[in-house]
């Protein structure tokens, strides 16, 4: 969770430059597929939305500054941007800025925050 409370930092940092979105795909740490030691969240794989619907509320309450939605079960958005499992990018004006690596270890907030300076007007 290091890595979200950064991504929620940057987001409230650099909310007069970009748009922010969470999209809850298929959970990474499936309790019923992939156990892993220490972990705090006890979360099946989804079978149906509203237990998609109902993880992603772990995530409201970190309280993050931007919408979160939640990918559908056919796992559209994760197929489309190759994001499990996770990923972060820029898109700007409607084309792919910035696609970061696969997580985990790809996932990279500090890279996203030194390409956002790039959007503010006083760099420009």
């Amino acid at each position: 969770m290091a890595t979200l409370d950064h991504f929620i930092k940057v987001a409230s940092n650099f909310a007069d430059v970009a748009d922010f979105l969470i999209v809850y795909i298929a959970e990474a740490h499936a309790t019923d597929e992939w156990i892993v030691n220490g972990n705090k969240y006890q979360i099946n794989r989804h079978k149906k939305i509203e237990e998609r619907l109902a993880a992603a509320t772990i995530l409201k309450e970190k309280n993050p500054p931007c919408p979160i939605v939640v990918d559908t079960m056919s796992n559209d958005a994760n197929h489309k941007y190759a994001a499990f499992p996770e990923r972060l990018y820029i898109v700007h004006n409607g084309f792919i800025a910035y696609q970061g690596a696969e997580g985990p270890n790809g996932y990279d907030v500090k890279e996203v925050e030194t390409r956002l300076h790039n959007y503010r007007p006083e760099y420009s």
